[in-house]
């Protein structure tokens, strides 16, 4: 059993050794688990009160959620924790010292050379990591001077063979501890070679488990389910975090919110985690829960800039112009030179109709980061609404070629070739979202009106698509009704009325009135009329009898047939009958 107690020495330890090997983002991430761990109330101080008190609200949800049935462990989790790796000998320290300097100065070049003749494994694996980022630096640098910051270009890292070279016979002897193998699996994946780097990887995270940054890099490579099973993982509390991440990568928002349950055993306060939450309900289209603990995060962290980006398009989806305008200006004033806040700002100007501020807004957050891919995507979407489809096809293939499983670039691409009238395109790209996506009703619909257009006109095949719309809970009712209009389309009167009938039930539920309304009272009138179902004809014109202008006319129409069907006689004026 694993105790809250023995999480933090081992944080503790983890943070000290990611640092002083310069992994500040791991140790960043570490460092916040720490702080995520629920304190022994006789230490609170007053401010770390308040930022208990704010996370025990989205504990309590967490443990009444009905679609979570993982029990929350009470003390701890019951796996073995990994020893902590010894420091190596203090054989090389100064210059291991000044190398570091340099490296935090992003001298990267002169960090690598000061540790040229140096042997550690802690002083190989500086040496080695310093010389990547001053290729990866200098990779950046030919892309701009060459294509400019946003263009394509074919510039690589060119210590990448090198570094595969040296760190692959290192492996062979033993001369790289699991911070070598990480950066072996990293520079593996930079070459394309997938299964080896999942392999080192693996083995760095199994022999020193505390390195987010490399548990990131293999869940990068884990691009189905089938992969991640096949993953030889120790068993330690890492895991259900690089678990609960890798689901909602692949889309299995249930089965990650069950792993941050449990994780919320012993860290109770993880800003992180309720992050992570938050990004699952997203997805799953809670937008007020996801709202609420955003709300808490900001609370509890009111200079947080990460994940902020999300809150904004959940406000956005909400049309909540008032509270994007609130949190554009607090992350603009917090960190502006962020790729996030400059999302943030543009989701505002989106939303305000001004279009080409938001473009300026998300290019200016892929100068900042040009892998970043929420960007691309929304820019997409800002060129979808100005008509410009070239540039949003660009955008979206752009998206596509950071994560090929991101479905909404799929199906921002589809929806751009629809514009375009090239609905075969269109079919493809829609498909390729699906694949992705599968209980998503919108694809399905989209995917349905590809094959109504006049190229296609496969309306078998719609009718299935708007069927799995309906299974995967259509909010927006699309679906009902064109599954009517197919059916009676295709003269299969039974099967309209079942639709039409389907899709009233739904609009006086929820207290809708229109055309649909209208159209399918008609219909059912007329459908029983002619089955000579009177009483349930004449309920459907009484309810057309509401309506005025030509709905009523057309009601009093429909009533004076049922009377002359009822009869076999003409009836008398429809205008002296009572209403």
């Amino acid at each position: 059993m694993v105790s809250k107690e023995s999480c933090r020495i081992e944080i503790r330890a983890a943070i000290r050794q990611l640092s002083d090997r310069c992994l500040y983002s791991a140790a960043k991430w570490a460092g916040e688990q720490l702080v995520g761990i629920e304190q022994d109330p006789s230490n609170f101080t007053p401010s770390n009160t308040r930022f208990q008190r704010g996370s025990s609200s989205i504990r309590r949800r967490f443990s009444t959620s009905e679609s979570i049935s993982t029990p929350l462990p009470s003390v701890g989790f019951s796996q073995a924790a990994t020893p902590l790796p010894e420091e190596d000998e203090v054989i090389d320290g100064d210059f291991y010292l000044l190398a570091k300097s340099y490296f935090d100065c992003r001298e990267y070049k002169r960090a690598s050379h000061v540790l040229r003749d140096q042997k550690s494994k802690k002083s190989v694996f500086l040496r080695c990591y310093a010389l990547y980022l001053a290729g990866e630096k200098r990779k950046e640098e030919e892309m701009i001077e060459l294509e400019g910051s946003l263009g394509k270009s074919d510039a690589i890292n060119r210590d990448l063979v090198s570094l595969e070279r040296e760190l692959s016979a290192l492996k062979r002897t033993g001369g790289i501890d699991s911070f070598g193998l990480y950066l072996y699996g990293v520079v593996l994946k930079e070459k394309g070679n997938e299964s080896l780097a999942r392999a080192s990887l693996v083995e760095s995270v199994n022999s020193y488990p505390w390195n987010w940054s490399a548990w990131s890099e293999l869940q990068s490579l884990c691009t189905s389910i089938e992969i991640l099973n096949s993953l030889n993982l120790s068993n330690h509390w890492m895991k259900d975090f690089f678990l609960g991440s890798a689901y909602q990568e692949l889309r299995m928002h249930t089965e990650s919110l069950e792993k941050y349950v449990y994780l919320q055993g012993i860290f109770s306060c993880s800003n992180y985690i309720q992050a992570q939450t938050a990004k699952a309900q997203y997805c799953l289209r809670e937008f007020d829960q996801v709202e609420i603990i955003f709300e808490e995060l900001l609370r509890n962290d009111p200079y947080r800039v990460d994940d902020m980006d999300l809150y904004s398009n959940v406000l956005y989806a909400k049309e909540a112009c008032a509270s994007l305008s609130y949190l554009a200006h607090k992350i603009f004033m917090t960190d502006k030179y962020r790729p996030e806040s400059c999302c943030i700002i543009g989701n505002y100007y989106s939303l305000k109709g001004q279009h080409e501020k938001a473009v300026m807004y998300f290019k200016r957050a892929l100068k900042l980061n040009k892998k970043y891919l929420s960007a691309w995507t929304l820019m997409g979407h800002e060129y979808v609404e100005m008509k410009n489809t070239p540039a949003a096809v660009d955008a979206y293939r752009r998206a596509v070629d950071i994560n090929p499983c991101d479905y909404r670039a799929w199906y921002g691409l589809g929806q751009a070739y629809e514009m375009m009238g090239m609905p075969f395109y269109a079919l493809h790209y829609f498909r390729k979202s699906i694949f992705f996506l599968p209980n998503d009703s919108r694809l399905w619909i989209a995917m349905a009106k590809c094959y109504q257009t006049e190229q296609l006109y496969m309306l078998e095949e719609a009718i299935k698509c708007y069927k799995r719309a309906v299974d995967y809970t259509d909010t927006e009712g699309i679906a009902l009704n064109q599954l009517a209009k197919l059916h009676q389309k295709l003269e299969r009167n039974e099967e309209a009325a079942y639709y039409f009938e389907k899709d009233l039930d739904r609009m006086d539920a929820e207290g809708l009135e229109g055309p649909n309304m209208f159209e399918a009272l008609v219909f059912l009138a007329t459908h029983f009329k002619n089955h000579k179902k009177f009483e349930e004809a004449e309920v459907y014109c009484t309810r057309l009898l509401d309506y005025s202008g030509p709905e009523k006319e057309k009601a009093k129409s429909l009533l004076r047939g049922i009377r002359m069907a009822q009869t076999g006689f003409p009836s008398m004026d429809i205008e002296h009958l009572p209403l």
